[in-house]
């Protein structure tokens, strides 16, 4: 039974991915049909960034291991967590007053990804390479440089904020503006930092866990810090401003919130599908091994979240 968990713990990361891509596509949902006839009132926001997949029976060539491999940046994001391993770290632990609620957006969510997501990524897994695949959320992750900066700033991290100048600089001229992570090849690591992670390294208390339709797996304090990191985004107002700041120019203007709506509705639908064909091997027989996945996938997320505030 331990093993089955610990090979559910695998597909968390790839999960959070394509959930929280979810909950973005969603958002941007709302702020077409909110903001496409209101060029006076400001926009709303649009989040920039991955966690609860349905298991899933295919496999994927070798190839994608080993490109997978050589994005040092993504592996380090899949790493998962034994629920029953013991740690010499203390525990946030497992606080999910919700939980009824909870399972039932999760089950929701599941069969979202089952029937709309899963045949969407296999027909553009069929299409597009592997190589170009991992280009192209290389290309993403390199985009959102600016709220991992910024909190490494705000948590007092200089070679963290360092070194992911570095990346971005290496990777947005070398890596033929982002699409190879050629910063990784030199080396050029540092743990993924978010607002949510800011907010714990200044004692902020997660608060209960939370799911709901099409988001990823939640705390409050996680949450709060999501709606943080889009406004840290500067392609929400200098590029694509679904968030207007009045006398700051952009590259499309305020004015024009149809085409901008457009826009960002495809690169996160873009964005989405791609992940998920990405992890589409990951969840290969999980469903099936694990009795009680929601309780894993939570566990995971907690313990992850938790370690990463820590470091």
């Amino acid at each position: 039974a331990r093993r089955r968990t610990i090979q559910a713990m695998r597909i968390v990361h790839g999960v959070r991915g394509w959930l929280v891509a979810r909950w973005e596509l969603s958002l941007v949902v709302a702020i077409s049909l909110g903001i496409t006839g209101c060029s006076t009132t400001p926009a709303a926001l649009q989040p920039s960034d991955q966690a609860n997949r349905s298991a899933v029976s295919e496999t994927r060539p070798a190839s994608i291991k080993k490109a997978d491999s050589s994005a040092g940046a993504a592996s380090d994001r899949d790493e998962f967590f034994d629920p029953f391993a013991k740690s010499e770290e203390p525990s946030d632990g497992e606080y999910d007053p919700w939980e009824s609620f909870n399972s039932t957006m999760f089950e929701f969510n599941r069969k979202a990804d089952r029937f709309v997501l899963k045949p969407a990524a296999q027909g553009y897994n069929l299409l597009v390479p592997d190589a170009v695949q991992i280009g192209v959320s290389n290309f993403f992750y390199n985009l959102r440089f600016v709220p991992r900066f910024v909190n490494n700033v705000f948590q007092g991290k200089v070679t963290g904020a360092g070194m992911e100048t570095g990346r971005f600089l290496v990777n947005s001229t070398l890596g033929a503006g982002g699409f190879l992570d050629i910063a990784t090849r030199m080396n050029l690591r540092t743990p993924e930092e978010d607002t949510g992670q800011t907010l714990g390294y200044y004692g902020v208390p997660p608060g209960p866990y939370l799911v709901l339709p099409l988001m990823p797996p939640l705390t409050l304090r996680d949450g709060v810090g999501y709606l943080a990191d889009i406004f840290l985004d500067p392609i929400n107002w200098l590029v694509l401003p679904l968030i207007e700041i009045q006398g700051v120019p952009s590259a499309i203007a305020h004015k024009n919130r149809t085409t901008t709506s457009v826009i960002q509705l495809g690169r996160r639908v873009g964005e989405i599908t791609n992940d998920r064909a990405l992890n589409l091997e990951k969840f290969q027989g999980v469903e099936e091994a694990t009795l009680d996945l929601y309780a894993a996938v939570r566990n995971a997320y907690l313990q992850k979240r938790a370690k990463a505030i820590r470091e």
